[in-house]
């Protein structure tokens, strides 16, 4: 396992982060997973083992249940909190109030009282808003954000599923008022959907932002389930079509992983894992998983190696269109290189 700085922190990330989405299954998120307390200890003890030191949760995973149960899991199985990196996030709907969601200073300073309680910790190591907020000034979140750090319940602050734009706004306003900034983006990335490398890639490397990545698998698509020629049963996909992606050329995109994972005689998940933790942006590669053995072969993913050449093939077959105003600034920036 290698260890990354996070953004320009002096905290060091494991490549890999154990994420909890699979912890609970209450409500909306029985889809993604239903882990109980044991199995949860299991993956835990097994992740830890391997050398994350990285846990990314939220408040709304299982209605609050995944956070409970990651809390217990850091007690049960003994481990110190201080070697731990843990995430977790604000902003969904946590109740039937008109003030318990968004990103206002009243739902952040209550969330961060009810997820330090279900964690059972003291602090929070990177507190992250979990997407955009419209009705809120970014203004508010930030102050709000700075306050949390200075009182010691937080140690440094994170975005997540923003716009380029958004992050940027948040960042100048951070900088130019002195206040804690954002030092990570948790994002969607992977091979068959490359999108953030439009816009928000570009900026993470000016503006020296850690990425963590979520999804990596593109909600299972790559998890060596799917091909031109099966459809599993019971696959999550069947019943939760979600992240969004083009099947079609993430299919092209599967013939080539194929050949490439039989060749090391590893899984295409693990091809698909390994290609992100060769792009120089991603600090961290978020997984999950619903038993020991999938998580056994995600971990095993540190391990691949691609020639040049193969990643050259990885590249061409799910690179994506240029769009404007990529093409021309390319078309124009080549003597100012």
């Amino acid at each position: 396992m290698k260890y990354n700085f996070l953004g320009t922190t002096g905290i060091k990330v494991s490549e890999l982060c154990l994420g909890t989405m699979t912890f609970g299954g209450k409500g909306y998120w029985t889809a993604i997973g239903q882990l109980t307390q044991q199995a949860v200890d299991e993956i835990m003890k097994q992740a830890i083992d391997a050398g994350i030191n990285f846990i990314d949760t939220a408040n709304v995973y299982s209605e609050g249940l995944a956070e409970e149960l990651t809390g217990k899991s850091i007690k049960n199985l003994g481990l110190k909190r201080d070697d731990l990196v843990i995430a977790t996030k604000v902003r969904g709907k946590t109740g039937e109030g008109v003030n318990e969601i968004g990103l206002s200073r009243k739902h952040i300073m209550q969330q961060i009282d009810e997820s330090l309680k279900r964690l059972n910790i003291d602090y929070i190591d990177l507190y992250q808003i979990h997407g955009y907020d419209a009705l809120t000034p970014i203004e508010e979140t930030i102050r709000t954000f700075d306050d949390l750090v200075r009182s010691g319940k937080v140690r440094y602050i994170g975005a997540s599923n923003v716009s380029a734009w958004q992050l940027m706004k948040a960042l100048s306003f951070s900088q130019y008022n002195n206040l804690a900034k954002f030092v990570s983006l948790q994002a969607y990335y992977t091979i068959a959907g490359r999108d953030l490398e439009r816009e928000l890639i570009p900026l993470l490397n000016d503006q020296k932002i850690g990425l963590m990545v979520w999804s990596p698998l593109a909600g299972g698509f790559l998890s060596g389930k799917y091909s031109r020629n099966k459809n599993p049963e019971g696959a999550r996909r069947l019943s939760f079509d979600f992240p969004p992606i083009n099947k079609e050329k993430a299919f092209d995109i599967i013939d080539v992983m194929e050949p490439i994972a039989k060749s090391k005689n590893v899984s295409v998940a693990q091809i698909a894992l390994a290609w992100l933790l060769h792009q120089p942006a991603v600090t961290s590669v978020i997984i999950g998983a619903k038993n020991i053995e999938q998580l056994t072969q995600n971990l095993n993913a540190v391990n691949v190696q691609f020639t040049e050449d193969e990643l050259k093939n990885l590249d061409e077959v799910s690179k994506l269109t240029k769009e404007y105003p990529a093409w021309m600034l390319e078309r124009q920036g080549h003597d100012r290189k």
